[in-house]
């Protein structure tokens, strides 16, 4: 789904422009970020948890020469799916 896509449905389903619609995305993107780059988490109660985790530094290999590389310590963003997206997307099955 491309961010016109969901800027289409919030439009529909919300009942406003899509220049609101694309207003109130671009908001919830910035904060998702701003919240991220403190280190907090962001809890979506019905899909999930977005939350930052340390990627320990490493050694790799360069893939055009196979020269050995370090890889730097980076931060990285994680999501995390609730139980509840989890059970709709995995509905228990009927026995028989």
């Amino acid at each position: 789904m491309s961010k016109r896509e969901i800027i289409d449905a919030i439009s529909e389903s919300a009942e406003i422009t899509k220049e609101k619609a694309a207003i109130v995305l671009h908001a919830l993107t910035c904060y998702v970020f701003e919240t991220l780059k403190k280190g907090e988490e962001v809890n979506f109660a019905p899909l999930g948890k977005f939350k930052v985790a340390d990627r320990a530094a490493r050694d790799g290999r360069n893939p055009m020469s196979g020269e050995k590389i370090k890889i730097p310590a980076s931060k990285v963003p994680k999501f995390t799916a609730s139980k509840q997206l989890k059970d709709e997307l995995n509905p228990p099955k009927e026995k028989k």
